[in-house]
Formats: C-alpha cells, sequence, structure tokens
C-alpha cells in the first residue's frame, strides 16, 4: 500500500525553529531552520522514494473559526523576524522543488490535511502526517498515522490511547472538554486531561456526558459542567477539523520525483551555506569550495537533534623530543611558519602565577611530535637548558603562528606575562581544547587526564608520579621531564583536533567568538587584582573573633552544655538528644543539622537562632576574613587575586576561586561589611555596570510575552506591572515583593511548593499565585512548557548562543527528572545571560580605556576608573553592554560609582 506524506508546512517549520541551533551563514542570514528542513527533505527521499508528498499551508484569510469565537488564537505571539525569513525561503523551496503546497482560502493548514486525508483514504493510499500539532490527533484511523520524522516514530490509535487516555475518534470531544489556552480554545474551566479521559471512558461523547450529567459521581463536576456548557460546545466547533474541502485530488501530482529534489535547490544550498546537506547530495569534489572548515578539522555535523556522544576511544601515541640548547631551538624556528598550528604548554614551580617560575615549554606542531625546552631545572648536575632570551625569542615565534592550542591557556599565558613581561600581539589565534571539550559536554571534567581516558582510553603520566612530595618541577631531572611535559603538548594537539570534528559547527563558532576571545579578558582581569584595606580588615577579624567567642558562650549557656560547635553529629546530639526536637532528615551520622533543618527550629528553642547566627559569621570569617589577610599580605600593594574559571559551571557562568569574591553575600550586614574592605587605589574610583533584570528581560524575550515586552519597553516596575496583574492595582504596592518572587522563581524553575516556603504561605496560595501569574501571562507558560518538552524529547536545553546544557532521562525516577528540568529551564536564562556578558567582555577589551576591569560577578562587571574620566568611561561601557546584542526588550544597565566595594549599589 503507498504512502501519502502529508506535512504541515507552517506548525513544522514554527515549531522546528525552537528546536534548532540558531545557525547563520557568513552573510548573517540566519539558517537553522533551513538546514532542518532540507535535513528532512533528504530523509524522505531516501526513505520513500516511491510514495507521494505534499505540504499544506495556512490561508492569509482570516479564518472561519474567527466567526465562531472572535477571540479564537488572539494571543498567538508575533511570529520570530528570523523565522519570517527563513519561512519564506522554505516556501520558495517547496515550489522550486516541484512539490504541491495547498492552500485554501478562510481555512487553517490542519483543515487542508483532514480534506486531503480524506480524499487520500477513498483511493485506498495510506497517509502519513508530519506535524507538531496535536489536533491532528482526531485524523488517527487505521490507514492513517502521525510522524516524528527525527525519531523516526509513527503515532497510531494505541499511542493517542496511552498518551491522552482516549481514542482519536473522542479526540476532538477531549479536547471540547480541556481546551487550549494557546489558542483561546476555552473548554470546561476546572476539568483536566484525567477528569476529562474518565468521562469520555464512561459516557463515550460530549453528547453522551450531557444526556447523562446527573450519573456523574462529582457534584463539583456536574456544575462546572452545566455552567461551561456552552463553552465545550463552541470548543468542540473550533478544534473539529473540515475533512470536506477538497472534491478530487490527484495524487499524481505529489509523486515524489526520480532523481532527489534537492538537485534543484543547489544554487540556493550553496548561497546559504546549508554544507552539511550540500556534502551528501553532491559529490565530493564539487562541494570541497562550498565548505568553511576550520582548520580543515571541523567536519559539519548533524546540528539538528544534536546530542553528545563519547566516541570508540582511537590510539594516542606521541614521540617526545628534547630540544636543550638554544643552538637547537635556533635551527627549529624555521619550522615556525605563520600558517603552522602549534600547541603549547609550560611547565612551573607553582600553580600560583605571582610567584611560580617557568621551568620549560613543550610545543608541537602535529600531534605526534612533541619536543620540549628546559630552562630552570635546578638540581645537583642539571644538563645544558636554553637561556631566558632564546627561549623568549622562540616564544614570540609559537604565538606568530596561524593557531595556537592550549589546554588552559590562560594560565600559560599569565605564566609568560609574570616570567618575561610577554603578551601575545593578537588573540584571534588562541585556542583552547578544555574549553572546546567543555563546550561538547559541560556536565564532564575537562582536565587533561580525564580527557584523555575518554576519547582516547590513555593514561597520561601523573605529576605525582613524577615529582616527589615537597619538590616541585625544576627540581626533576630533564630526562624525566621531557617525556612528561611532551606529553602535555601531544595530547592538548590531538584531543583538541578529535572535539574539533565532533562538535557542530554552531558551537564552534561559540568557541571562536566568545570563548576564546575571552582568555584575553580573564588574563587582564586576573592580573590587576583588587586592592584591600589591610587594616580594615585585621580590625574586621578581632571584632568578629570577639563576637563569635560570645555567642559561642550564649549557645553553651541555652543548651546546657560545651560541645564543638563545628560539629555536625554533636550539635545533633545537643539539639535532638539533649532538647527534644524534632527533625525529619537523616543523614548516615544522624540527624541532619543543615540550614534547611535549622531554619525550620527557628522557633522551636532559642538556641537555634543562635546557632543559626554563629554559623554564618563563622563561615565568613573562616572563608573571607582569615584568607582575604593572608593573600594580601603576600604583595606590598596589598591586592587580591582571584582566578576566573570558563568551565566551572555547565550554565556557562564564570566562577571564581582562591579566593571565590563572587560568593560575598551581599544582602546580609555582614557580607556588606567584607565588601566594604575592598578600595580603590589612590586617584582611582571603583565603577559598578550591572545589567538590570537580564533574566527577567530574557524571559520576555524568549517568550514573546506582550504584556511583558510592553513593560520593559516603557522602563516600568516589572515586579510592580507583575502585581497589578496578579493581584489587582489596589494590592499592586503591598503584593510587589510576592510577584518578585514569582518572576525570578519561574525562572529558576521553581514550582509551588517552593514558593510556599519562601514566601512562608501555604500550598495552596502559592499554587493559585502561580495560576494566576501564568493566566496573565499566558505566553510565559506556553514557552516554558515548549521548553520541557524540548528538554524531555531532545535531552538538553539551548542558551541564546546555542550553547548546550545537556541530561540524561534514561533510567532516572520521576524526582530527578523533575530537578532536571528546573535545572534545564534554568540553564537558558542563566546561560544566556552568561552569553551576553561574556560578549560584553570581549568588545570592552578591545577598547582602548583607562578603565580596567577587575571583578566580574555574575551580570555585573566592576572597574577601577582615574576619578577624573571614571563617569566618561562608565557610560560608555554601559553603551557596549547594552547594545552588544539585538534582544526584543532593551537591555539596560546600571551604574554606581564609589570608593569602597561595599558602597556600590
Amino acid at each position: 500500500m503507498k504512502t501519502l506524506t502529508i506535512i504541515d508546512t507552517f506548525g513544522f517549520l514554527f515549531r522546528s525553529y525552537f528546536a534548532l541551533p540558531p545557525l547563520k551563514n557568513h552573510d548573517g542570514f540566519p539558517t537553522g531552520l533551513l538546514t532542518g528542513f532540507a535535513k528532512l527533505i533528504m530523509q524522505l527521499y531516501k526513505d520513500y522514494p516511491q510514495d507521494y508528498l505534499v505540504f499544506a499551508l495556512d490561508s492569509p484569510e482570516e479564518n472561519f473559526r474567527k466567526s465562531i469565537d472572535p477571540l479564537y488564537k488572539a494571543n498567538r505571539p508575533e511570529v520570530p523576524q528570523d523565522l519570517k525569513l527563513q519561512l519564506k525561503v522554505a516556501i520558495l523551496w517547496v515550489e522550486q522543488m516541484g512539490f504541491k503546497n495547498l492552500v485554501i482560502a478562510g481555512y487553517e493548514a490542519d483543515d487542508v490535511i483532514a480534506s486531503i486525508n480524506k480524499q487520500a483514504n477513498l483511493l485506498n493510499v495510506a497517509v502519513r502526517i508530519i506535524s507538531h500539532d496535536k489536533d491532528l490527533y482526531q485524523l488517527i484511523n487505521q490507514d492513517t498515522f502521525l510522524f516524528d520524522p527525527k525519531k523516526k516514530t509513527e503515532i497510531h490509535e494505541a499511542d493517542c490511547i496511552e498518551k491522552y487516555g482516549v481514542a482519536p475518534a473522542q479526540f476532538v470531544d477531549f479536547q471540547s472538554l480541556v481546551g487550549d489556552s494557546a489558542d483561546n480554545v476555552p473548554g470546561v474551566k476546572g476539568i483536566g486531561a484525567k477528569g476529562a479521559a474518565g468521562l469520555l471512558h464512561n459516557f463515550k461523547s460530549l453528547d453522551g456526558i450531557y444526556e447523562n450529567i446527573n450519573k456523574i459521581a462529582s457534584k463539583r463536576t456536574q456544575e462546572l459542567l452545566k455552567i461551561y456548557k456552552e463553552d465545550a460546545y463552541r470548543s468542540q466547533k473550533l478544534v473539529r477539523l473540515r475533512d470536506d474541502l477538497l472534491t478530487d485530488f490527484d495524487l499524481q501530482d505529489c509523486q515524489m520525483p526520480s532523481q532527489n529534489p534537492l538537485l534543484k535547490i543547489v544554487e540556493s544550498l550553496k548561497a546559504y551555506e546549508i554544507n552539511s546537506v550540500l556534502k551528501k547530495i553532491l559529490p565530493k569534489d564539487t562541494t570541497k569550495n562550498s565548505f568553511h572548515l576550520f582548520e580543515n578539522a571541523t567536519k559539519i555535523r548533524e546540528s539538528q537533534g544534536f546530542i553528545p556522544q563519547t566516541p570508540a576511544p582511537t590510539p594516542f601515541v606521541f614521540q617526545a623530543h628534547l630540544l636543550d640548547t638554544d643552538e637547537k631551538l635556533q635551527a627549529f624556528l624555521p619550522k615556525l611558519k605563520n600558517d603552522c598550528v602549534v600547541s603549547f604548554d609550560t611547565e612551573t614551580t607553582n600553580l600560583d602565577v605571582f610567584n611560580a617560575k617557568i621551568v620549560g615549554f613543550s610545543f608541537s606542531l602535529d600531534g605526534n611530535n612533541a619536543y620540549y625546552a628546559p630552562l630552570g631545572h635546578n638540581y645537583l648536575g642539571v644538563g645544558e637548558q636554553v637561556s631566558r632570551e632564546m627561549a623568549l625569542e622562540f616564544i614570540c615565534a609559537i604565538f606568530e603562528a596561524k593557531a595556537v592550542i592550549g589546554h588552559n591557556l590562560k594560565y600559560d599565558l599569565e605564566i609568560l606575562r609574570t616570567n618575561f613581561d610577554f603578551f601575545p600581539k593578537s588573540f584571534k589565534n588562541i585556542r583552547d581544547s578544555m574549553l572546546l571539550s567543555w563546550l561538547y559536554q559541560s556536565d564532564l571534567p575537562c582536565n587533561l587526564d580525564s580527557l584523555m581516558l575518554r576519547y582516547f582510553k590513555y593514561e597520561m603520566i601523573h605529576y605525582k608520579d613524577i615529582v616527589k612530595k615537597g619538590e616541585n618541577f625544576s627540581q626533576i631531572p630533564i630526562e624525566s621531564a621531557y617525556t612528561y611535559a611532551s606529553e602535555d603538548a601531544a595530547a592538548c594537539y590531538q584531543l583538541y583536533h578529535k572535539i574539533a570534528n565532533l562538535l557542530p559547527p554552531h558551537l564552534i563558532q561559540v568557541a571562536e567568538s566568545t570563548e576564546f576571545p575571552l582568555i584575553q579578558s580573564l588574563v587582564n582581569m586576573e592580573l590587576c587584582g583588587t586592592k584591600i584595606d589591610i587594616e580594615y580588615f585585621k580590625q574586621l577579624k578581632a571584632e568578629m573573633s570577639s563576637k563569635l567567642s560570645s555567642l559561642s558562650e550564649e549557645i553553651y549557656a541555652l543548651a546546657q552544655k560545651n560541645f564543638n560547635l563545628n560539629s555536625p553529629q554533636q550539635l545533633s546530639i545537643v539539639l535532638f538528644e539533649d532538647l527534644k526536637l524534632q527533625s525529619s532528615k537523616k543523614t548516615k551520622s544522624g540527624l541532619s543539622t543543615s540550614q534547611m533543618v535549622l531554619n525550620s527550629l527557628i522557633d522551636a528553642h532559642p538556641v537555634v537562632p543562635k546557632i543559626l547566627e554563629y554559623r554564618e559569621l563563622f563561615k565568613l570569617f573562616s572563608t573571607y576574613i582569615e584568607p582575604l589577610i593572608e593573600h594580601a599580605k603576600l604583595n606590598s600593594a596589598h591586592k587580591i587575586y582571584t582566578s576566573f574559571m570558563q568551565t566551572g559551571t555547565s550554565t556557562g557562568r564564570l566562577s571564581s576561586k582562591n579566593p571565590n569574591l563572587q560568593n560575598i553575600p551581599v544582602k546580609t550586614t555582614q557580607g556588606r561589611r567584607i565588601r566594604q574592605g575592598f578600595i580603590a587605589q589612590d586617584g582611582k574610583m571603583l565603577v559598578s555596570l550591572d545589567y538590570s533584570q537580564i533574566e527577567l528581560r530574557l524571559l520576555a524575550h524568549f517568550s514573546q510575552d506582550k504584556a511583558m515586552i510592553e513593560a520593559f519597553c516603557q522602563n516600568a516596575d516589572i515586579h510592580l506591572e507583575t502585581a497589578k496583574k496578579i493581584f489587582g492595582e489596589e494590592l499592586a504596592k503591598e503584593k510587589r515583593a510576592v510577584a518578585k518572587s514569582i518572576n525570578f522563581g519561574l525562572i529558576y524553575g521553581m514550582g509551588a511548593r517552593k514558593l510556599s516556603e519562601t514566601l512562608k504561605i501555604s500550598y495552596q496560595e502559592a499554587k493559585t499565585y502561580i495560576q494566576n501569574y501564568f493566566e496573565s501571562f499566558p505566553t510565559v507558560k506556553d514557552f516554558l512548557k515548549a521548553q520541557e518538552e524540548f528538554i524531555l524529547e531532545n535531552g538538553y536545553s539551548l542558551t541564546l548562543l546555542g550553547r548546550m546544557r545537556k541530561f540524561d532521562f534514561n533510567g532516572i525516577q520521576e524526582y530527578q527528572k523533575a530537578a532536571f528540568l528546573r535545572e534545564g529551564i534554568n540553564a537558558i536564562f542563566q546561560g544566556s545571560a552568561a552569553d551576553i556578558i561574556k560578549m560584553a567582555m570581549n568588545a570592552i577589551t578591545q577598547e582602548d580605556l583607562e578603565s580596567k576591569l577587575l571583578l566580574q560577578v555574575h551580570d555585573e562587571l566592576i572597574f577601577e576608573s582615574p576619578i577624573e574620566c571614571a563617569e566618561f568611561e562608565a557610560r560608555k561601557i554601559a553603551s557596549i553592554m547594552e547594545s552588544i546584542t539585538k534582544l526584543r526588550i532593551p537591555l539596560q544597565c546600571t551604574i554606581s560609582m564609589a570608593k569602597h566595594w561595599g558602597d556600590l549599589k
């Protein structure tokens, strides 16, 4: 039996647009959707060469359903401009390939599909419908099924029953009861999918339900059905598809051509650089010039539905060479040509870039032969080594290469700066295998040893196996050191090219345009350092030490015994055995004394708030006060030098360590007192530029919610506007804090239970707040729901730049699934905010400014500026940050200037 494939042109492309990476050609024209569409045609031609194919399109004229209900689809968001541009091209392609694209004035594509389906069934032809629209479930019968081309799965009657609890023949009545908020189909308010399925199971149809309404056991359900009867039957008219719009249908017009239809649009595919498709439909020699491959290593990957997989390991082999004299290095110099690709690594005495001395460096030009040049080994009987002058000349030549690859190259560049005062003339050739591996799988370790095991099943020589405890690399015999060092350079080279071949093109683009250039911004920032008032911190230390001592005595008095306050086990005994407090949470070592548990017991005994106060103070004392003083003593300027990690989070946010300056509390009095000790140098000011509500702006951008977009475009207080919509004008000011919690909570995947805990209200009240919120911002709900479905289906979420946060849903429990979905939604907003501020940092770094970037604290950048130009440069930086990318709403920065970090707003 032959089969006719019907494609819901706009519906399929619209849904696919949001599921595909934001690819662009070299002219900046969006191509992600076109790539996916071309691959669909390629798949259909390959899998069903003898079948029929037709496209169905919505009519531009007013839909007949508007006469039934003027509100039908009234809330549909405006189609994104990138989608509009690609949709025009896709529809043109349909015509150019010779396929029919049926449109019937006044009707939707679904009605056209229903009418084609009826005609095809009469001709004894099976029908395969490609669409994401659930309205089409009503068409499923023994000859008609829906089809997911990505998973290559067919959806038949049994699948409909399993998913919705009703047969396809009942689907219209099912939708009449449930409704559809996205299309403004009212349904029966208060009846959900489960309730509707139960009613139809008992009474078969909508008419059957109303004929037997008094037999329904639930009085509430009876009342709802009576109140909303008119809505139910109006909904029935809205969702029932018309199948009588065609009187005849010529199948021969839909025959799949004998030659690949994509060959008719080759020139267009070339113009839009759909190279992954061209590569498969044209002979190799005709496509050679149309590919833009990175370093001839990055193959065009299947970006649609891309899921990172660890490929089968390949052997890792290399040959180590020693270049231990100036003459040998000088002789090698001619091989360092401008068009070569070089991997580079340094060996040092320790990890502190300000105190570490360079011991040697290794490099490789092909990943197979790797070379080590020693210059700082220091032990009795040490052999020949290269001079510092020759080493610097050679390193300068390395950084003139076409590409320089490192693994955590930021560290090596800082070592070169502190040891040689060397800085590359340009960062355009900088590459990093650590960053590339993080972009590929951000949830897995990115250290070189782990990656070589994962991709090559190769165990690297371990540092601890060649460097004895208490020694450093300079004390290692050169004969042992050169193999170890050469291995790093060879591994980094081979690893980089291996992962480059696995990454889809859009992630290679993210690496080149954002992540690699950020290395320069971070090197500059980390080497600047931030000054602290060391005397202020010494005074704070004495004060906090005294406060901790008195708090301890108060706690001992209330507990009527002395114990180790920093021991969870001893604290647990005091609270739950001696004082008989109740805790439902257990750990392996006994009853939990976590922050959450103590907060729940805060009113149970006066000792609990004292313990919480002690813990906060002790954490600040041990994490910040003492370490900051010790750090500042290491240099005469009393500066703190932190290290920023690009691969420290899976969302893409930078993280800070040694010490962590991003996590100093800003909402507590003691946290602000610590920030007060960070100061500007003489003649300078600290300047803060903070993206205002960037994640909420991203929610407005992605969801395209009109009310939210309007509020931001009018520069209104978004939390107050939200409160007005949920609680009304009279209560808006009073409830602004509640609205703020909901606004931010949704971004972090907060549900009713978490909201009730946060606001200390009942679960039902929290649930009502969220329901009211979604009724006020309907497209926000639709967007979040669509993203959850995408994450469940594909196993990852996407940021603004197309970075991926990956999840494995196989074999997990429901609570884990819910946690993954929360993380996935959060990653969209946090990750996109990270994308934006990274782009801004890169742009700011290229400006000629007196202001120096000191810190990045998520959505905030903190500079040190000369007083005389601080205001002017702050406005200039704000302009860069606000125009770095174009969203549907404006980006906005707040500017604050002060002598002390704690005074910045």
